[in-house]
């Protein structure tokens, strides 16, 4: 077995804690990774994890040996990226990971400028509301509207957007518009992922007013889907706010009661060496998002 193979899948079980994990990120098989981490574990004579049913863990062999090699395999990476960056000839794969609504409606318009610029990259779009392990999961970039948890993950901070109340016309002019919170108790509301309280801010600090309505969902895709239907007031960011939503005859509400906001992120995982396709991909989504919201 080639010994860069063994070392790779090594690093890829010590960075993702387990060998599924490490073969979803390399795009191989479960057992070929095992098979490799025993070929090395037997050439150097040592036992470099503690495996049980429940875990995989370092032994201090492992631990001493991983930082050791990590530093070492990481300037091979950087130099082979220098090397084909060079030649103004980006190709590979990029795998992101973004939430499904703003993905639907941010991301995916952008993707063939994106391809037209590098046609020879890949792209991997994983669209999901749940918030992955970038690690676990083999993400290289991620795009939030959410706070990020991680706290060794490198963040680049895209602008920010701010929560908006919203309604049709044709709602407001059947139900009257809400000139206060307190107004919504009037209103149907259109309830996000159990969100039955929503939050606003006064001149005495922060508070927060029960609503409830006919339709509730675990997607903001419903829910937008409802405003624009008529049927109810919804809440959420305004960059929800494209397509039919950016229509005349959609209204936000209660806008001097509002001063939450999250930032829009492109996040990479904890490590050490970015390769260059993927701060390519990084740094042309920082500049599309922000010029396209």
């Amino acid at each position: 077995m080639d010994r860069f193979d063994e070392l790779t899948a090594f690093i890829a079980v010590v960075e993702t804690g387990g060998f599924s994990a490490a073969a979803r990120r390399s795009g191989v098989s479960q057992s070929a990774v095992s098979k490799a981490v025993n070929a090395l574990e037997k050439r150097l004579g040592v036992q470099l994890f503690n495996r049980t049913t429940r875990s995989v863990t370092l032994t201090h062999h492992g631990r001493v040996y991983y930082e050791r090699t990590k530093p070492l395999l990481d300037e091979m990476a950087q130099a082979n990226e220098e090397l084909i960056g060079s030649t103004l000839d980006i190709s590979g794969q990029v795998r992101i990971a973004t939430s499904s609504t703003f993905g639907r409606l941010h991301v995916l318009p952008l993707i063939p400028q994106l391809l037209a610029q590098y046609p020879r990259l890949k792209l991997d779009l994983n669209l999901s509301d749940g918030v992955q392990d970038l690690l676990a999961d083999g993400v290289d970039l991620a795009i939030r509207v959410s706070p990020v948890q991680n706290p060794d993950a490198v963040v680049k901070h895209v602008m920010r957007t701010s929560l908006v109340c919203a309604g049709s016309r044709r709602y407001f002019e059947q139900h009257g518009i809400p000139q206060v919170p307190a107004d919504l108790s009037g209103h149907n509301c259109l309830v996000y992922n159990g969100a039955t309280s929503w939050s606003f801010a006064g001149p005495h600090g922060r508070f927060s007013v029960p609503v409830s309505g006919n339709v509730s969902s675990n997607t903001v895709e419903t829910i937008l889907s409802a405003v624009h239907a008529g049927i109810g007031i919804g809440m959420f960011y305004r960059a929800s706010l494209v397509g039919p939503l950016r229509h005349p005859d959609i209204l936000t509400v209660l806008d001097q009661f509002i001063d939450e906001s999250r930032d829009i992120s492109l996040v990479w995982p904890n490590r050490r060496f970015i390769s260059a396709r993927v701060r390519l991909v990084t740094d042309f989504f920082a500049a599309a998002l922000a010029e396209r919201l």
